[in-house]
């Protein structure tokens, strides 16, 4: 299970890069995009097919990212997960955090061997203050059954 000290950690410093970000308003890596960007975070988003969102640079590949960024927020599909852990592994970023349902065992398994700190299994906006809507009531529900991080 994750840590919540990690868990707070990772969105202690509000800027993080989000590798998934799409065009789409109503997928999920846009919707936790502009959700993030509402509650106050310097977002760097992802995608190999956008240059820009918002009036704000798009990076196309994780390696291309200002290298001060120390927390990659991933929310892809299983081998495009797993080459955002690659590559960020390379660029030195030691903060992952790999949105449920987004993870492959090969992902999760990489960022274990190179001493990534990791948080899975987890949604960030269950966790990203003020957690509002249905992610206040799973945070809710994942504290009544017992589910919720502990430090």
């Amino acid at each position: 299970m994750n840590k919540l000290s990690t868990i707070q950690a990772f969105l202690a410093p509000k800027e993080l890069a989000v590798c998934g970000v799409s065009r789409d308003k109503k997928k999920f890596g846009r919707v936790v995009y502009d959700t993030l960007k509402e509650k106050g975070f310097k977002l760097y988003g992802i995608n190999p097919n956008m240059n820009e969102i918002d009036g704000e640079p798009c990076y196309q590949d994780v390696l291309q990212l200002p290298g001060h960024i120390q927390n990659l927020y991933i929310v892809t599909q299983g081998k495009q997960t797993e080459e955002a852990v690659k590559k960020a592994i390379d660029k030195g970023i030691r903060n992952i955090w790999i949105q449920q349902m987004a993870e492959s065992p090969a992902a999760i398994e990489l960022a274990e061997k190179n001493d990534i700190n990791l948080i899975k299994k987890e949604c960030i906006l269950k966790f990203a203050e003020p957690v509002t809507g249905v992610h206040k009531f799973h945070r809710f529900l994942s504290k009544l059954f017992g589910m919720y991080p502990k430090n």
